[in-house]
């Protein structure tokens, strides 16, 4: 199996839960991960059981016209490199999780013959896979209403996978802990896989209001992305507090289970893992995200009454503090917030999106038997 995409964080988690799965039901099979040249895809990628490699591809959205006229010429050359890759691998099937790259090597994929599912993430899809819905077998989507701009009849609602290393945790009672059975609640802040400036700033600026109304009584977790990580823990150790500030968490798994609260950005892949892991949490979607996705993103998860959502034009670090003192000193209100998010998770995405894929190749799987039979 090809599984390709890469750029963020968000693109790359899921398409790793799924070549995980893969290797898990087969473990005499292949997966080839194929991704951007970029330092995100590399750094989370190296770490992999599965093999990977890149090709040469851009983006085409938000662009300057110059930058897209490159794009478009680069498009012919990356179809043939991706060709040639899926020829050596010998790949029978090419799952897209999102990312420009995933263009080249879907199309090349349908050029040849290979079935090629794609995975859409957002509430509103980008437009590489708008056009690649027209040519896939298959499209599987994680929130409700994004099928209207995939052809009918090709889209399965499945949700978005989450890292097994997630999966593992629902059930330890580290992350069933309230702020009721720990002295100091933890607070973590998300930025995505490349940090957020002005969820940094705003941070920043919140914490002093929140050292008067809770002095010495809440920890700090902070992944800042690399631009702003001296900046912020320079400004953390000014002020007294003794935060865990890092450019980039790779043991997800540990500090979530710690979080009482969480702010975060609305990528749809971080939405999915709180959405699973139940964990009650303040939005601050990006504003410039392709078709403002990350405010619909994160609209979903408001509705279900599990985390509550600020726009980040006009947001005060004062009017943060204010929600995240109320909601720390009230451990019943994040309780059942935590249970109303989690309600709406799918632990059983990976799943879904594997069994269909091996479907399109006339393979069932039993999982009481672990035996692979033909249909």
């Amino acid at each position: 199996m090809v599984v390709t995409g890469g750029g963020t964080g968000g693109h790359l988690f899921p398409g790793i839960a799924v070549a995980e799965e893969i290797l898990r039901r087969f473990p005499d099979g292949r997966v080839l991960f194929i991704g951007t040249n970029r330092l995100v895809d590399s750094s989370i990628l190296n770490d992999q059981s599965f093999e990977t490699t890149s090709i040469k591809s851009s983006g085409i959205k938000g662009m300057s016209f110059i930058s897209r006229l490159k794009a478009l010429l680069q498009i012919p050359y990356s179809v043939i490199q991706a060709a040639g890759i899926l020829r050596r691998f010998k790949a029978d099937l090419v799952l897209g999780v999102g990312g420009y790259v995933t263009g080249p090597v879907v199309l090349a994929s349908r050029i040849m013959g290979v079935p090629a599912c794609i995975h859409e993430q957002n509430s509103v899809p980008g437009m590489a896979n708008r056009l690649l819905g027209h040519i896939c077998n298959k499209v599987f989507l994680s929130i409700p209403g994004s099928e209207k701009y995939f052809p009918s009849g090709k889209t399965l609602l499945t949700g978005n996978p989450v890292r097994q290393e997630l999966l593992k945790s629902i059930n330890t009672q580290i992350s069933e802990i309230s702020s009721n059975d720990r002295k100091v609640p933890t607070l973590l802040i998300l930025g995505g896989s490349q940090g957020a400036h002005r969820v940094n700033i705003l941070m920043l600026e919140c914490v002093k209001k929140l050292l008067s109304d809770m002095p010495n009584s809440f920890n700090i977790v902070h992944q800042t992305g690399s631009a702003d990580k001296d900046y912020v823990k320079k400004t953390y150790s000014e002020l007294g507090i003794s935060a865990d500030v890092s450019a980039f968490i790779k043991n997800m798994n540990e500090v979530y289970q710690k979080a009482d609260l969480i702010i975060s950005r609305a990528g749809a892949t971080t939405l999915a893992e709180l959405a699973v892991l139940g964990k009650p949490s303040i939005l601050i979607p990006y504003p410039y995200a392709a078709d403002n996705h990350q405010e619909k993103n994160g609209q979903y998860l408001c509705n279900s009454g599990g985390a509550r959502m600020f726009i980040e034009a006009g947001l005060t670090g004062e009017k943060l503090a204010g929600e995240i003192s109320k909601l720390l000193q009230d451990p019943e209100s994040l309780k059942i917030m935590g249970e109303k998010i989690k309600q709406m998770g799918k632990p059983e995405a990976t799943d879904a999106i594997v069994n269909q894929s091996l479907t399109l190749l006339g393979i069932k799987y039993n999982k009481t038997t672990s035996a692979n039979t033909d249909v």
